[in-house]
């Protein structure tokens, strides 16, 4: 018995010091760092290049006939597979300048709950007695459409003077449903109220990330807006991007996110629409085009795969509309097939930002990254414990929001 303990003993041993030592074998690293997938523009070429320069080692690649895959034998033996994805030649003008954003939701939001004094001086809720929900959205009441506050508050005066009840269509999450409800007057107010606080738009300010000049397509700030109050993304209506004049700068420090303070105009300052608002960012045409001077021709697309970790650049405003460039480094990166909001991780190390900033600062959401003369993605969170550092995401994901089309048609219908 005690000789079976212990050559299983013996035998756990060795595996777990076998599993422990396998990762720092030389050929296994080798082997996990080819990668499954590569992109690369539609203008380069695919060469035959081996793993290893060491002229002792065997490993080596060869492309197929189709350029489409890549395979990595050991001593003649095919071990590995990468499939080569041909991406579109995409230049883009960086952004870097500062914007201001209102929303428009596609009908409008409950936000919260208020008593209704009736005559007899009861209080009620219609709007909770119906069992409306904050951050349900009502898209209709009485099968007409609801989109702004102005269009609820007429039906609700309509509807209390006739004495009827309201029926509504709302949205709550993914599922659409109906509640109706009898409007109470308030005597205080005099007038007919449902008891539900609602909000019909939103607006802030962010960072420019790109313009397309072939299709006047933009990405802006790199995740998605979210009411204030119920912490939902906001679903749009109509939206509109203008510029914006930073005006002063609260520094962050831990703990506390500091943030940009802007102004602009929704009608003088005017850029665009605002037709997306998605977890990359918002997304839309410019009425115009943009420029930016110190990258006049734009630059191309760095895809995640190029990304190395390293030093890096971003572009931003930190007074006025005077755009600076600063330095950053790329502590992580993970590039993934599908698409991901929090792609790399960004510090930034620049003397100067750090002092005016602290770091990352809200509004500063957007600001594109260079690397290696291309664009690479955007910074797009602070990390509240450290607000030197953040996320960023890449850029490929927010063109595809955008409705830029990436890939090389022609791989796509081989």
């Amino acid at each position: 018995m005690n000789h079976k303990l212990t050559s299983k003993h013996i035998c756990g041993s060795v595996l777990l010091l076998l599993m422990l030592i396998l990762p720092l074998f030389s050929p296994l690293q080798k082997y996990l760092a080819i990668p499954t997938e590569v992109k690369v523009s539609t203008s380069a070429e695919i060469e035959a290049a081996p793993v290893s320069s060491h002229p002792n080692e065997a490993w080596t690649a060869f492309s197929s006939t189709n350029d489409s895959q890549v395979f990595h034998e050991f001593a003649g033996v095919p071990l590995k597979k990468t499939d080569i994805k041909k991406m579109k030649d995409i230049r883009l003008i960086p952004g870097g300048q500062s914007v201001g954003v209102e929303l428009h939701t596609k009908g409008v939001l409950v936000v919260g709950h208020h008593l209704v004094t009736g005559e007899a001086d009861e209080k009620t809720s219609p709007g909770e007695d119906a069992r409306v929900q904050v951050g349900d959205i009502l898209l209709k009441g009485n099968g007409e459409e609801l989109n702004s506050m102005e269009d609820l508050s007429s039906l609700v005066k309509e509807a209390g003077k006739d004495g009827k009840a309201i029926k509504f269509t709302l949205k709550r999450n993914k599922e659409i449903m109906t509640a109706t409800l009898n409007p109470s007057f308030n005597k205080q107010e005099k007038e007919y109220q449902i008891g539900l606080y609602i909000r019909d738009s939103a607006a802030g300010i962010g960072t420019m990330t790109f313009y397309h000049p072939d299709s006047k397509k933009y990405g802006a700030l790199g995740h998605v807006i979210s009411d204030m109050d119920t912490k939902k993304p906001i679903e749009i209506h109509e939206g509109t991007i203008v510029r914006s004049h930073v005006t002063s700068i609260e520094k962050g420090s831990q703990g506390v996110p500091g943030e940009k303070r802007a102004e602009f105009s929704l009608k003088d300052d005017r850029l665009g629409t605002i037709t997306k608002n998605t977890p990359f960012g918002i997304f839309g045409e410019l009425d115009g085009s943009m420029d930016n001077k110190s990258y006049p021709n734009g630059l191309p697309v760095g895809y995640a795969e190029q990304v190395e970790e390293g030093p890096a650049k971003i572009l931003t405003v930190l007074d006025g509309d005077k755009m600076q460039t600063f330095d950053v480094e790329i502590v992580s990166n993970m590039p993934k097939k599908s698409p991901v909001t929090k792609g790399m991780i960004v510090k930034i190390t620049d003397p100067k930002l750090l002092d005016k900033t602290g770091g990352i600062v809200q509004g500063m959401s957007g600001s594109p990254i260079i690397q290696n003369g291309k664009i690479i993605g955007a910074v797009t969170h602070v990390f509240v414990n450290d607000p030197t550092s953040g996320y960023g995401v890449h850029i490929e994901w927010m063109l595809q929001e955008a409705g830029i089309e990436i890939y090389d048609k022609q791989q796509k219908a081989s």
